[in-house]
């Protein structure tokens, strides 16, 4: 008889999932993750960074998004956690090129409709509102809402079910059992899907070097409340995040107690104010708030002022009230500051300038170093450890922070029991592959900063950021100078001008110094290449910066122009 043939079983092989960050890791802020998975991309947030020190002139950052744009067919959506600007700022830049369905709770939704009023996009924004619990299905991908607490509203958890596994996507959060509105963060749901199965969790990791808890936000309520009874006889200004509606609602909600108007300033918490009260975040008792014009008609004691720029930024409010730039508002030693705020890395200096002019013209400043006048709204250990326990990953990847708090976060990984096999410590680009049964680094896609400089985006890179550092630290010289190639003449010139570089007044020896040099080596160069004017330029920078680092040890931008007739 024939022997039977045994059928093999087979197992499917299903296309990798690919995890991109774009942004988010090794840096505060700018947080942009890609999902890809065979022809289909998903997105979770959208957001931008401050410059650093080193990034003069520079207003905002956001992320490069080159890999989106030449896959611009395959995005399918992206989904937003929450509504702060390192999660959705970037959104009316990278709209000019990408147009995908964007999906995101109330008040998200609703910030991001008041920021796209200020722009103009060449097709209409796909804005799709959900609520916690909803499930969007994309293609190969279920992405699922889930509530966390956070210093802003309507914060989301994702949970990504995909044919290879579920990633889950913490955002931002904080386990907050006495909110000041809504519910806790849904435990039991994650609890679930942990059971369920996790294949990876991508974790926020702002905090992991604190120990312990965040405190619940009704503690800042507390210390208001003191600042308020202790001053009933000041007029009270506090500098708080704008989308801190718990925050601002609150400081409301005491400013009635006390029998005080409210005013607000900025043009950010405007908005978000605005879009709170409407979307129903926010309640107002009518007649409360007053147009900042018209506080001039109450008692200073009568007022609350709530203002944007407790980062110390240079065009914020409270940065023009501190240096009497505000046009309707003129801070005096009556005055109580308080900044409701803790420092966003990088951001210590001009904080410590506003407070420093503040205490310069004798005005009390309150901050949390005094008082506890703000809370994170950042998960520290122990949450992040139940984030953990909770779900208990295959793989891991800690994102949202600087290297530092990854690696941090990485040990806290390791105590929960991970393997460091399974833990991944990625750079914006890496890409992180994925199936059911390993997971590895892979190629390196197109990644880093488009720095916005006014109206202009992108059109500042790292050669222009180069020279805009080498003229603030050494300054400029400029030489202009008209020749006769064919004679092998110096016509006029040169002529000397300095920014930035010395004081001319007191330094005519050395300018005139500069011109003796610059003629000899003008008229060397023209017996030698009369017709060529970029030999003469190069022989006059190389030149004339020896001598100045020789003799001054400095090493200014040199300019010269030269002029043929």
């Amino acid at each position: 008889m024939p022997q039977t043939a045994k059928r093999r079983k087979t197992k499917v092989q299903h296309p990798k999932l690919r995890v991109i960050p774009l942004g988010g890791l090794g840096e505060i802020g700018k947080n942009i993750t890609v999902i890809e998975y065979d022809d289909e991309i998903i997105i979770i947030d959208c957001g931008l960074g401050f410059p650093d020190e080193d990034m003069p002139g520079i207003d905002l950052v956001i992320p490069d998004i080159t890999y989106l744009e030449e896959r611009k067919d395959k995005i399918k959506g992206l989904f937003l956690t929450h509504g702060h600007e390192d999660h959705i700022g970037a959104i009316p830049f990278v709209l000019r090129t990408i147009n995908p369905p964007i999906y995101g709770t109330g008040l998200t939704v609703g910030i991001i409709r008041n920021k796209l009023k200020e722009v103009t996009l060449p097709s209409v924004p796909d804005l799709r509102v959900v609520k916690p619990g909803d499930v969007v299905k994309c293609g190969h991908f279920s992405v699922e809402f889930i509530h966390v607490n956070h210093s802003i509203a309507d914060a989301c958890c994702l949970a990504v079910h995909t044919p290879v596994g579920t990633l889950v996507h913490s955002g931002d959060f904080k386990l907050d059992l006495t909110p000041i509105e809504g519910d806790v963060m849904d435990l039991a749901r994650l609890g679930e899907i942990g059971k369920e199965g996790v294949l990876l969790l991508m974790c926020e990791s702002t905090n992991a070097e604190r120990p312990g808890y965040s405190p619940s936000e009704k503690t800042v309520g507390a210390s208001l409340e003191y600042i308020f009874r202790m001053h009933s006889d000041r007029r009270i200004v506090i500098a708080t995040f704008s989308s801190n509606v718990h925050r601002v609602q609150q400081i409301i909600d005491i400013s009635v107690k006390h029998g005080r108007k409210v005013a607000v300033t900025g043009r950010s918490m405007l908005n978000i104010l605005a879009a709170a009260i409407e979307l129903g975040y926010m309640t107002v008792p009518e007649g409360v708030l007053v147009d900042v014009s018209e506080i001039r008609r109450y008692k200073p004691e009568n007022i609350t002022l709530i203002t944007t720029g407790s980062q110390g930024e240079p065009m914020s409010a409270l940065h023009r009230m501190t240096f009497n730039e505000h046009a309707q508002v003129k801070i005096n030693p009556n005055d109580v500051i308080v900044l409701s705020s803790s420092a966003i890395p990088g951001n210590e200096k001009t904080i410590g300038n506003i407070i420093n002019e503040l205490s310069r013209k004798g005005i009390k400043v309150i901050n949390d170093a005094s008082l506890a006048v703000h809370v994170s709204g950042h998960a520290c250990q122990e949450e992040l450890k139940l984030m953990h326990a909770l779900l208990r990953p295959k793989y891991f990847m800690p994102v949202h922070g600087e290297f530092r708090h990854l690696t941090a976060h990485r040990e806290l990984a390791k105590q929960m029991g991970m393997s460091p096999d399974r833990i991944f410590l990625g750079e914006i680009g890496s890409v992180l592959e994925i199936t059911d049964n390993s997971a590895s680094f892979a190629e390196k896609v197109t990644a880093g900063n488009v720095m916005v400089d006014g109206t202009g985006v992108g059109d500042v890179g790292d050669v222009v950021l180069r020279d805009r550092r080498h003229l603030s630290q050494d300054g400029l010289i400029v030489v202009v100078a008209t020749i006769d190639a064919y004679e092998q003449a110096l016509i006029s010139g040169p002529d000397i001008t300095t920014r930035g570089f010395v004081y001319v007044r007191e330094s005519e020896d050395l300018i005139e110094e500069i011109r003796e040099l610059t003629t000899k080596v003008i008229l060397k160069t023209l017996r030698d290449n009369p017709l060529d004017r970029m030999t003469i330029k190069n022989e006059v920078k190389e030149s004339l910066g020896q001598y100045l680092f020789r003799k001054l040890g400095r090493k200014p931008m040199i300019l010269p122009v030269i002029m043929n007739v």
